[in-house]
């Protein structure tokens, strides 16, 4: 196993599947065995999930209404709902879970705490962050490379429904060429907007790799901790 730690973020869109907004069981069912499988492989896995499928309901509501701290207040209550149902999920296929919210919420979700989120994934239960970093103006990308980094981490993997990073857009042009590899600086030249740039500039302040995947593809969460090239990889040098 090369990743024996490591934080997955999982976009709200990811868990809507193919429907507008709300949650695909299919998609639940999916990532939840998935990661029991990397579980009973004795890895150790934090997760990180955003609320676009729940907050893309809001969108029709006009700006000058809801402000932008209250929309990310809107959006980390999204995390919490996400969360909630993202455990039962892991619990029918008998993995173990902890929620830890950066907002508290008592009868719901523990608080976050460092010492007791790697306590909880040394006993092999998945910690499950939401509510992002509990601030507006930050996203869930950014929450989750700091997230990775308190954690210590091996990897932070963001899961998507591209492959990877391309040259141009893949759904757009034929010819755009995927990368296997690419350095932080590289993508601020580009402008790759596949996470946010502050995410970005963090995990390489801090040589955080970062992986960009597809989620939907059968098998692939076991094969990138198992240490297979699948992907893009993000790092400080490459």
């Amino acid at each position: 196993m090369k990743y024996k730690r490591s934080l997955l973020k999982l976009s709200g869109e990811a868990l809507m599947g193919k429907n507008e907004f709300g949650l695909d069981s299919h998609r639940l069912q999916q990532y939840a065995q998935e990661i029991k499988t990397v579980i009973d492989m004795g890895g150790e896995v934090a997760i990180v999930i955003g609320g676009g499928n729940i907050f893309r309901g809001f969108s029709k509501i006009k700006k000058r209404t809801i402000n932008r701290v209250e929309g990310d207040y809107i959006g980390m209550l999204a995390t919490v709902m996400n969360g909630i149902a993202f455990q039962a999920y892991l619990k029918n296929v008998g993995v173990s879970t902890s929620i830890q919210t950066a907002i508290r919420m008592d009868q719901i979700a523990e608080p976050f705490g460092i010492h007791s989120a790697i306590k909880n994934l040394e006993k092999g239960k998945v910690v499950i962050f939401v509510a992002g970093l509990g601030n507006p103006y930050f996203t869930t990308d950014t929450a989750a490379v700091l997230r990775a980094l308190e954690i210590k981490a091996d990897v932070l993997l963001k899961g998507t429904k591209v492959d990877g990073i391309y040259t141009r857009d893949p759904e757009k042009d034929k010819y755009a060429k995927k990368f296997k590899n690419i350095s932080f600086d590289m993508v601020y030249q580009m402008g790759i907007k596949v996470m946010d740039q502050t995410a970005f500039i963090l995990g390489n302040e801090n040589n955080l790799p970062i992986i960009i995947f597809d989620i939907n593809r059968k098998e692939n969460f076991k094969k990138l901790i198992s240490g297979e090239e699948i992907g893009t990889l993000v790092t400080k040098n490459h």
